[in-house]
């Protein structure tokens, strides 16, 4: 028999394995156990006939799929009590996230299972009743968060058996007594606030910030200042009016000094409820801070109800609102419609927020688009995954593109480590951008315009063809005068109000995108001095003078037997780049002779530009 086909069955094999057999099934019967017993809001894809190491929303497994050791549900709507006997048979569980839901009743004794345990996260939910009193049955545990849960009793001493402990979080509850002598050497954070606790400040724990322990009857200074005892009129009765006045001084001084420590922690709390008011609006200024309370539950202080992420159907992401605004932000870029972030979330997760600024239309209409963005599905339209609107927020969340935009991979510092884009990369960008965008013009009944074409929206997909993002927002946001700038570059002719781009001059922008892949110049670029060139007109002078060759990009100079090829995607790309909208040919004419360039291997190619793949869901 034919080698090959031999081969085929044994991948067959190997994916039937990998898909069915390798999967743990009795964490798997655990995990449905909990979740037909616990009533939640949100749809999760947990069934008996898919995988759960694969496919199911909020579920990791170990490298050899033999257990499951994470499960990450933040959100999900989960209401009432956790089933007894179901994730504390997950004995090999590393990492268990059930934060923001509305999860009742006492700390579930039989966690006590998970032995494993090294993360620990049930925030904002209404646990109540006392702390488990022996911790010490979590000999992993790094992190705890058991915040904005109605918890009573004391603080268990056994906590500071936990060696291994960085974070510590019980603020916002009701516990009572007094704080333990913890000597955890590990300890990071830590945060006490808001309870009913009583007495000072042990001293393994001053090292912490006065933020730690507010809203509770403690005391933070070791040694405060004692007033001196009254003097004994019967010892001293000669100088009895001078050692009176020295004891009114002595009482005014202690005064002065207990007055000026409550005012100092008054203004310090008043600072706290001032700065956590304004979490939500600076977190996506590219600073990072840690341990602040859920965002959501500032933002929905001041705004409409419901305000949470919106997720679209086959997003297995299992983050909310909190984890965003928690998130270590980088700022990638700030383009036409807003800013753009790469969020970093607990346990490496990592997306891209774009922050949305100067959106001109209501909540209504805002969700509308973005129920039409979300439904594209498409290998060559990067999906929209989850968007945000509040009255003063409007984020949109996507996959991130480990290699950057293709703008990136063309005007990147041309140094030793970078990337060079040979002329078959291009042709894929090319050939894949150009089926993205037939596809959004296909949408809402062959109405729908991208509007933003550009080569920093255009990402590398699994098999290094083009990917087209940022599409749709024209439409919402206020009109954008034609700056001079590279987005300039790209705007066709007749648009001068950003809201009325239409699908021809979204090819007048893939044109102009063709002719930067083709020349490896930004759309505006100087060329010494204060001089300003636009790429279409600079191209346009040059094919007039007969020196197309001058055109090219020397750093596709040395690839043999490519001129006619990029000699016919310049042709493409002048007549995309017209100057009367009708003469510009149809988006499915421009993929047709795309196409027809060259036949392109569409089979799957290991790309290191792709979207992170492999990463870990957040807590």
């Amino acid at each position: 028999m034919d080698a090959r086909f031999f081969l085929s069955v044994i991948f067959l094999l190997d994916s039937l394995f990998k898909q069915g057999i390798a999967d743990p099934v009795e964490d798997k019967r655990a995990l449905l156990d909990f979740v037909n017993n616990l009533p939640h809001s949100r749809y999760l894809n947990w069934n008996e006939s898919s995988s759960v190491c694969n496919n199911w929303t909020g579920v990791t497994c170990s490298d050899d799929s033999s257990r499951i050791i994470a499960v990450r549900l933040p959100g999900v709507g989960f209401q009432g009590r956790i089933p007894l006997n179901t994730l504390s048979r997950l004995s090999a569980l590393q990492i268990l996230s059930l934060r923001s839901n509305g999860i009742i009743g006492p700390f579930p004794s039989d966690l006590s299972n998970l032995k494993n345990l090294s993360f620990l996260y049930l925030q904002f939910n209404n646990l109540s009743g006392p702390l488990p009193l022996d911790f010490s049955v979590w000999k992993n545990l790094t992190i705890i968060n058991l915040s904005n849960n109605a918890f009573n009793g004391s603080i268990p001493y056994s906590i500071s058996n936990l060696t291994q402990l960085v974070a510590l979080d019980l603020s916002n509850n009701s516990l009572s007594g007094e704080i333990p002598d913890f000597h955890i050497p590990n300890l990071q954070q830590l945060n006490l606030a808001n309870n009913r606790l009583t007495g000072n400040v042990p001293k393994s724990l001053q090292r912490f910030p006065n933020s730690a322990f507010l809203g509770n009857n403690v005391t933070t200074i070791s040694s405060p200042i004692p007033l001196p005892p009254a003097p004994s009129p019967a010892s001293q009765p000669s100088p009895r009016s001078r050692n009176a006045g020295k004891l009114k001084e002595s009482a005014l001084l202690g005064i002065i000094v207990g007055g000026c420590v409550l005012g100092f922690l008054a203004f310090a709390f008043l600072l706290v409820v001032c700065c956590s008011k304004r979490k939500a609006e600076n977190r996506f200024s590219g600073k990072s801070q840690k341990g602040e309370r859920s965002a959501d539950k500032a933002v929905s202080g001041s705004q409409d109800g419901n305000n949470r992420l919106v997720f679209f159907d086959g997003c297995n992401y299992v983050f909310d609102l909190e984890d965003l605004l928690r998130a270590s932000a980088e700022v990638l870029g700030k383009g036409t419609f807003g800013t753009v972030y790469k969020a970093v979330l607990e346990e490496a997760t990592t997306v891209v927020v774009k922050r949305l600024k100067e959106v001109s239309v209501g909540k209504r209409e805002f969700e509308q688009q973005m129920e039409v963005v979300g439904s594209i599905r498409h290998e060559n339209v990067v999906e929209l995954r989850a968007y945000y609107y509040s009255k003063d927020e409007k984020l949109m969340v996507y996959d991130y593109y480990s290699q950057g935009s293709v703008s990136a991979m063309l005007h990147g510092k041309r140094g030793e480590d970078r990337v060079l884009l040979d002329w078959d990369t291009r042709l894929r960008i090319a050939i894949g951008a150009a089926r993205g965008i037939v596809r959004i013009h296909a949408e809402n009944g062959g109405k729908l315009v991208h509007g933003n074409i550009k080569s920093s929206n255009i990402f590398l997909n699994t098999q290094k063809f083009g990917c087209v993002s940022d599409l749709g927002l024209t439409t919402l946001m206020n009109p954008v005068a034609p700056p001079i700038s590279r987005a300039a570059g790209y705007r066709a002719p007749e648009v001068t109000d950003t809201r009325k781009a239409s699908q021809a001059s979204d090819i007048y922008s893939f044109g102009v995108l063709l002719l930067e892949l083709l020349t490896g110049k930004s759309p505006v670029h100087a060329m010494g001095g204060d001089e300003v060139i636009h790429l279409v007109r600079w191209v346009h002078s040059v094919v007039r003078e007969e020196w197309t060759a001058e055109v090219f990009d020397v750093e596709l100079m040395r690839y043999p037997n490519i001129e006619e090829e990029m000699v016919e995607m310049l042709q493409i790309a002048m007549a995309c780049v017209a100057r009367m909208p009708d003469q510009r040919p149809k988006m499915p004419d421009v993929v047709k002779m795309v196409e027809d360039i060259r036949q392109v291997e569409t089979g799957n190619v290991p790309s290191s530009g792709t979207k992170s793949e492999g990463s870990t869901p957040p807590p």
